[in-house]
């Protein structure tokens, strides 16, 4: 799963001079269109909140390059780990209503619910998986469980499998599968499944008609955006992830005017069109720190903490309530700003560049009447750069394995099944000059693997967002690994 990157370099201010606090009204759109073809953007919209009114809201770019099909406000985009906010509030809104207690154990409400050791298990609480302190380390797992056939049950009956890399609440790792356990607590205690508890309790109240939890939805909607990637060196459009059992922590899809209504009620203290949405106290206990995320802030922050759904920082002496979302080909940003009233979300179509951020960034400072400074520049600096040594490396890899010709017999081989005990299984077939790898829960991933010497290979995946990487490879062990804002870490697979 790709989510946002926090980008670790010094941020200078160049020469785009912009009157402080003048920024949306005199310089945005221009400065957004400028910055959608540095970028090579395919499209994006934004909306803006304030005092209880829309005062900024636009598509732009292509939903569909191929089409030339023009994005506007009601274009549907998935906002990823954006979806997390409303699994926060979800649960906190079961703690109102009595039918929860966010200190209880998951256990209590989750039989089958089992960590690695006992005691871990009997200790987790919801507040522990809604706040990325159960002790996985980021994206720890997401490769078995994204893209999966494997229901949400299956995938958190799975993580007995998988073992911590920190204490229980020893240290911040962001955790996708604790919002999955949260979400399938909810059908545990009030017969409603997550998606139907959202629909009812928060998209239909809130008229957001062209939001869904569901992939189908979303696919199935005329006004959806496609997805874009960069592959090699070029923009290119690529599958949507499946993310129905991921669904608590990744599957809404939205527009920027639905997700306006949103950012409107939270703002109100739960109010919205004169209405009581959600209770003012439930918004609140959502966006109270509970993890430690950066000691001490960083990035010019002085805290950088993690509340239900939401990260909680510092921007100019005010409290910023955010949180990002990132899968294959879109990247989002949803942001409040409670001291000024003021909140805005950024949905675009592809997850090859941090516009996103540095607009999310260029933002909060206009909103809290900080110097304006042109992150746009900075952050696509360090991305080219980054982009052009990953690529070298790429290519190179693509010359060994070019360049090393392998034994006859070297591919028949590795042939045969190769076991994982977090995963499952790989089957590894012979071709005339490579392998093709097959995956027990991913039909998607089918991948070709190529010997670069003796002891290793290149893997490439049918799914290009994976990335080309070089493996440990033998007929007694197999390495899988994928980009690292999928899964950090790799897996070791034994032959049976």
């Amino acid at each position: 799963m790709r989510t946002y990157l926090r980008i670790s370099i010094l941020l200078l201010i160049t020469n785009f001079v912009v009157a402080q606090g003048n920024f949306i009204n005199d310089s945005l759109d221009k400065y957004i269109q400028r910055e959608m073809k540095s970028w090579r953007l395919p499209g994006m919209a934004i909306a803006i909140v304030k005092d209880g009114k829309v005062i900024f809201m636009k598509g732009y770019g292509y939903s569909d390059k191929t089409k030339k099909t023009l994005v506007n406000e009601n274009t549907v985009f998935q906002i990823a780990s954006c979806t997390k906010a409303f699994t926060g509030i979800s649960l906190a809104l079961l703690e109102h209503f009595g039918k929860v207690n966010l200190d209880a154990k998951v256990k209590k409400y989750l039989p089958y619910f089992k960590m690695n050791e006992e005691w871990l298990t009997q200790q987790i609480t919801i507040r522990d998986v809604l706040s990325h302190r159960i002790g996985f380390s980021t994206f720890q797992s997401d490769l078995i469980n994204f893209n999966s056939t494997k229901s949400r049950k299956e995938l958190i009956e799975n993580m007995v499998l998988i073992t911590p890399k920190y204490g229980l609440r020893e240290a911040y790792g962001y955790c996708n599968m604790g919002f999955v356990t949260a979400g399938e607590i909810i059908p545990a205690v009030c017969d409603t499944s997550w998606d139907d508890y959202l629909k009812y309790h928060i998209f239909i109240p809130l008229g957001m008609k062209n939001t869904s939890t569901l992939q189908k939805d979303f696919f199935a909607a005329t006004n959806a955006s496609k997805a874009y990637s960069m592959i090699d060196t070029a923009i290119v459009e690529v599958a949507p992830m499946k993310l129905d059992n991921v669904g608590p922590a990744a599957s809404i899809s939205s527009s920027v005017n639905d997700m306006s209504k949103w950012l409107l009620m939270l703002l109100a203290d739960g109010k919205y069109n004169n209405k009581q949405i959600l209770p003012a106290d439930v918004i609140k206990n959502t966006q109270a720190s509970n993890t430690i995320v950066n000691d001490g802030g960083g990035n010019g922050n002085n805290f950088d903490t993690y509340g239900l759904g939401w990260f909680l920082k510092d921007e100019g002496a005010k409290k910023v309530v955010l949180h990002a979302g990132g899968v294959n080909g879109f990247l989002s940003n949803t942001v409040l700003i409670p001291e000024e009233n003021t909140g805005f979300v950024i949905l675009t179509n592809s997850d090859a560049q941090y516009f996103f951020e540095a607009l999310t960034k260029v933002l909060i400072r206009d909103i809290t009447k900080q110097k304006f400074s042109d992150y746009s520049k900075q952050y696509n600096n360090y991305f080219t750069e980054k982009n052009r040594l990953q690529q070298k490396m790429v290519n190179d890899l693509r010359k060994k394995a070019s360049a090393y010709t392998a034994k006859a017999g070297d591919y028949k081989k590795l042939e045969g099944i190769y076991n994982n005990t977090q995963y499952g299984k790989i089957t590894v077939t012979a071709k005339d000059k490579y392998a093709e790898v097959d995956f027990e829960f991913h039909p998607m991933y089918k991948a070709k693997v190529k010997f670069t010497n003796p002891a290793t290979a290149m893997i490439i995946y049918q799914d290009p967002t994976l990335g080309i990487h070089e493996i440990k490879c033998n007929e007694k062990t197999i390495e899988i690994k994928v980009n690292r804002e999928l899964d950090m870490d790799s897996y070791f697979f034994t032959r049976k």
